[in-house]
């Protein structure tokens, strides 16, 4: 069962602190909502407040009689937008929870001025988003007044000219970056008017106004000409000047000119730098490439030159063991012959032969290992030496890249600096 007290329905269960507070400010919403459809009664004059964007301004609203109300609850809102509360206070703080999401942070009361009847609203930082019309409602005696806030922006204009022929010039200035729409003037040097072609205006995705007008004078000894961009609403105000004389257009001619030729020079020397770059970059490929072959070469004769230092080792190594075997045999016939002189000189003498026999093969093969021995030195060798002269190629090849690339690097900081200038 729901009961009322102190203004706010509470169920008789108790409720947590949270959940009492949401439910309280939703409610005080409801109210204010319920009690803003009846009739209600000025709290002070309606009227429009201008403002630029990124400027802090004050709504104002005031209570007349001047009455303390901090302990009171008011509503600053818009009606177009939804949820439509831009600032609510409620007895003596401020209840932001259905605020408006584009207003949040950049509203305040004054406290100070709550107590003496004022309920005029503090917004910061203003955007185009907060052109509209306020309502600011004091619901305990049904009193409102609404307040139209005018956001503007606004840019310096720009002044270009074109000559035309040798005794006029034309001239356009342009303005970008203006809320509301502006208007365009020219005055003379005496602050006349002067007739112009009809205003350009271009509205962007963000609304704001982009202006240009284009007025053709005649060159005088002195001729000064402004161009005025003023928005009557937001009342503001921006111009620029320009002198014009036949000294000043042949100024601007020879440095038209001087411009030109700079550009055209430069172009060309882009282009020639562009063309060096393309011819070191393909020169720096092939290199690559050379290197690479080198690199597998070099890889092939290593592995290579190990082989062959392994077959030489092995070949020494059979030389040992056969002048060992060779050793070995000649040690048994001395053995042999001292058991042999008497009794078995017929064995003795086969035993002889036989082991002759064997001897001279073991001295051919000695021979054949030699030469086999001395043609891989010599291969190994010239193969170390062509080794060192690849490792050397190798070396150079890769000073050569270093260097091409450091011209590319000193081509692409030139053609970065020309494309800023």
């Amino acid at each position: 069962m729901l009961c009322l007290n102190d203004g706010l329905l509470l169920n008789k269960p108790q409720l947590s602190s949270f959940s009492v507070l949401v439910f309280q400010h939703t409610v005080i919403l409801l109210l204010l909502t319920y009690s803003f459809r009846g009739q209600s009664q000025g709290v002070g004059a309606s009227q429009t407040i201008v403002a630029v964007v990124g400027e802090d301004v004050i709504l104002p609203c005031r209570l007349e009689p001047a009455a303390d109300v901090v302990s009171k609850s008011l509503e600053w809102g818009r009606p177009d937008l939804e949820p439509r509360f831009v600032h609510v206070w409620h007895e003596g703080q401020n209840l932001l929870v259905n605020q408006n999401p584009s207003y949040k942070g950049r509203t305040s009361l004054s406290i100070e001025k709550l107590r003496h009847g004022d309920l005029s609203l503090k917004l910061s930082a203003v955007k185009h988003s907060d052109n509209g019309i306020y309502r600011c409602y004091f619901p305990s005696q049904s009193k409102e007044s609404t307040v139209e806030l005018v956001v503007g922006s606004v840019s310096s204009p720009v002044i270009a000219g074109t000559k035309l022929n040798s005794s006029s010039v034309v001239l356009q200035c342009e303005s970008a970056g203006w809320y509301p729409e502006p208007e365009v003037f020219w005055l003379d040097g005496e602050g006349n008017l002067l007739s112009a072609g009809p205003t350009e205006t271009v509205r962007g995705p963000d609304d704001l106004y982009t202006v240009s007008s284009r007025v053709t004078v005649e060159k005088r000894h002195s001729n000064s000409l402004t161009c005025r961009v003023q928005q009557k609403d937001i009342k503001q105000t921006r111009e620029t000047n320009i002198q014009i004389s036949e000294t000043k257009m042949h100024h601007d001619a020879e440095t038209e000119k001087r411009e030109r030729e700079q550009l055209v020079a430069q172009s060309k020397e882009m282009e020639d730098l562009e063309e060096k770059k393309a011819k070191l970059e393909e020169e720096l490929q092939k290199k690559e490439e050379e290197q690479k072959d080198l690199e597998q070469v070099v890889n092939i004769l290593m592995e290579q030159s190990k082989e062959l230092q392994n077959q030489r080792d092995q070949l020494q190594h059979q030389r040992e063991d056969m002048q060992k075997n060779i050793e070995d045999i000649e040690n048994k016939i001395q053995s042999v012959e001292k058991m042999a002189e008497s009794d078995r000189a017929q064995g003795y003498y086969e035993m002889k032969s036989i082991t002759l026999t064997v001897k001279r093969q073991l001295q051919d093969r000695k021979q054949e290992d030699g030469k086999l021995c001395l043609q891989t030195q010599t291969l190994l060798n010239k193969t170390n030496g062509l080794l060192d002269g690849m490792t050397d190629r190798k070396k150079e090849v890769e000073n050569h890249k270093e260097k091409i690339n450091e011209q590319l690097e000193e081509i692409q900081r030139k053609l970065q600096t020309d494309e800023r200038l």
